[in-house]
């Protein structure tokens, strides 16, 4: 079973060249691979879960920046080598959309109308289990912009 999940069957071939190179450097050969999926089903699902893992591992490994956005609040996480630092901002008004926030509204304005909160977290677990989970409750891998013009608002 995979540390993190298995590859879907598009991720896969997306990844085919790769899964191939694999194969050969663990020593086994196409034919041997197509022997395996029909002979030896379960060892081929194992072979693919370790597969799956060094991706996972490898994509984990370059996140720099989350983000999530609901309906009550924005918040960026910047994922450091040993913690997360986090802001987040949520409307003073609750009927106002915060999925609709634009990270580019103007200091005064957030001041006056949202509430900003930072914090930060050491990893309970790994960096990669900890992100991991993140983005499968739904945070979204981002380019940083958002916590960066978060960040410049609290100053």
């Amino acid at each position: 079973m995979a540390k993190y999940r298995d590859l879907t069957k598009e991720e896969l071939v997306t990844f085919e060249k790769e899964f191939v190179d694999y194969l050969v450097v663990n020593g086994i050969v196409a034919e041997d691979w197509e022997k395996m999926k029909v002979e030896d089903n379960e060892k081929a699902e194992r072979i693919v879960s370790l597969f799956s893992d060094v991706i996972m591992e490898g994509v984990l490994r370059k996140i720099k920046f989350l983000e999530m956005r609901t309906q009550s609040y924005v918040q960026a996480v910047q994922c450091l080598n040993d913690k997360m630092l986090m802001v987040a901002v949520s409307s003073k008004d609750k009927a106002y959309n915060m999925s609709d926030f634009k990270p580019e509204t103007p200091k005064e304005v957030i001041a006056d109308y949202f509430e900003m909160h930072q914090g930060e977290k050491k990893y309970d677990k790994t960096r990669e289990e900890v992100l991991f989970e993140m983005v499968s409750q739904g945070y979204d891998i981002s380019d940083g912009q958002l916590f960066k013009s978060l960040i410049l608002a609290t100053v």
